[in-house]
């Protein structure tokens, strides 16, 4: 039997941290019980899952080989690249350094790069084609990088890794096609898309015309694992504006209306509405504005919010809840407000084509990797990008190559010390091989762009991602 007398109010049970007596200035770690038993409940799934890829027509043998070749040709440049973006991390819309490095490795192997691109300053694109390409018979595959950091710490979310990843699988493809190798017929796009971090420059560049000549869209991630599809889940960001009345705080606070008590409720509404919606969906929020001073009724505050959710559908269901809980708080401090959504555009949960996926784990094989199924990690490891933009407008993958611990998540400094160890350098080169022969599949197999189209099309095609949450 449990010894009741063994465990005080001050003992914390196994896994969990021991808590303080009385406050104290450091924070307390959080408990690892979670963590732990979701690696557990992978580990069991591994046990009876498996990754079994579709049917194949390869591409000759020699053309794998050669493209393998010019990966491992370019490793040195490719690494120095990862490098260099690590020691110069640069936020959305300012990565120049960034660019200018994809834009000189670009140009050193003949190719014609273009800076700006599509409305962005830290844009860059390419493009090759094979001999007599026809764009009413030939395929057009888009190969991306991301480049830009976190504030404060650099890339904890291994973007450096993508950068060097998608520009070493472009470079590669680009020296086949414009011979024509093997017979192999299409055209590669390259696109370095700036400002995925809180920004959404992917939906900005499409937009403007960016990947409407593609047929399909790849790139990587960096993870704590290979997976080669894990959960995305849409974003929208929320600004709620409350306006109140001032007032001294002091002799008439009747005369006020208190801004700052509306954005404190909308922000408590928030925590009970959690309770009601399903486990994948998100919502976290700060309060940026708040008041001058203490002897002041506040008279604007605001408040700013995340709002995700694992389909595009729930994504706007929830935001009307949102939306409700905010005019609610209002209505309860008799203030104005003013709800604002997605002053930077909203991004779409990741739709992941499968005969794509396919290609990309039979790549990673050839390179000693074995990406996990879907499903064998948690869907509660969820974050968002703006890939998933692309996603709803043409087939495209996402999948997750593995740099860290199981234990490091990203947007970390210890995330950010992983994309600049030397598992980054491999994954980069590795994946870099897996965006090149996943583009060769596509751009060489008949049979495998109509697998890619159909599912497309099964999992409800062509999305209009501007005007979704008008």
């Amino acid at each position: 039997m449990l010894n009741h007398m063994a465990m005080t109010p001050d003992t914390p049970p196994p896994g969990f941290p021991a808590r303080n007596a009385a406050p104290d200035p450091v924070p307390a770690p959080p408990s690892r019980a979670y963590l732990d038993i979701m690696a557990a409940q992978s580990r069991r799934l591994l046990e009876t899952s498996s990754y079994v890829p579709a049917e194949r027509e390869d591409a000759p043998e020699e053309l794998y080989d050669r493209l393998e070749r010019a990966v491992e040709d370019q490793r040195e440049e490719l690494v120095d690249i990862l490098h260099d973006l690590h020691r110069h991390p640069e936020e959305a819309f300012r990565e120049v350094h960034a660019a200018d490095r994809l834009l000189a490795h670009l140009e050193a192997r003949g190719l014609v790069p273009q800076r700006p691109a599509f409305g962005l300053e830290t844009a860059v694109h390419a493009v090759v084609e094979s001999p007599g390409f026809d764009p009413g018979r030939h395929r057009t595959v888009a190969v991306l990088s991301e480049y830009d950091a976190l504030p404060g710490i650099g890339h904890g979310c291994g973007h450096n890794v993508i950068a060097a990843a998608g520009l070493g699988a472009f470079t590669a493809l680009a020296g086949l096609l414009r011979e024509g190798a093997g017979g192999l017929e299409g055209r590669a796009v390259y696109y370095g898309t700036p400002a995925e971090e809180g920004e959404a420059g992917k939906e900005l560049m499409a937009r403007a015309g960016a990947f409407a000549e593609a047929d399909a869209a790849i790139m990587l991630h960096p993870y704590f694992a290979d997976v080669a599809d894990q959960a995305w889940l849409g974003r929208r960001v929320m600004r709620a504006v409350f306006s109140g009345v001032a007032a001294h705080a002091s002799s008439h606070p009747f005369m006020g209306r208190n801004a700052l008590d509306a954005a404190v409720l909308a922000y408590q509404g928030v925590g009970l509405l959690r309770q009601q919606t399903p486990p994948t969906d998100r919502l976290h929020a700060i309060l940026p504005e708040g008041g001058e001073r203490p002897s002041i009724i506040t008279e604007s505050a605001t408040l700013k919010m995340y709002v995700r959710s694992r389909d595009p559908e729930t994504l706007k269901a929830l935001s009307a809840r949102v939306e409700e809980v905010m005019g609610g708080a209002a209505l309860m401090a008799g203030v104005g407000v003013e709800v604002r959504w997605d002053e930077s555009p909203a991004t779409l949960p990741v739709r992941t084509n499968g005969p794509l996926t396919d290609r990309w784990v039979l790549a990673q094989r050839r390179r000693g990797r074995d990406p996990l199924p879907r499903g064998t990690l948690s869907e509660a490891l969820a974050a968002s990008t703006d890939f998933g933009n692309l996603s709803f407008r043409l087939p495209g993958i996402h999948p997750l190559i593995g740099i860290a611990g199981e234990d490091v998540a990203l947007h970390t400094r210890e995330f950010a010390a992983a994309a600049g160890s030397p598992a980054a350098e491999s994954a980069a080169v590795d994946g870099a091989y897996g965006l090149a022969a996943t583009a060769l599949d596509f751009l060489h197999d008949d049979a495998l762009a109509e697998a890619v189209r159909t599912d497309f099309e099964e999992r409800g095609g062509a999305v209009d991602v501007e005007h979704y949450f008008d």
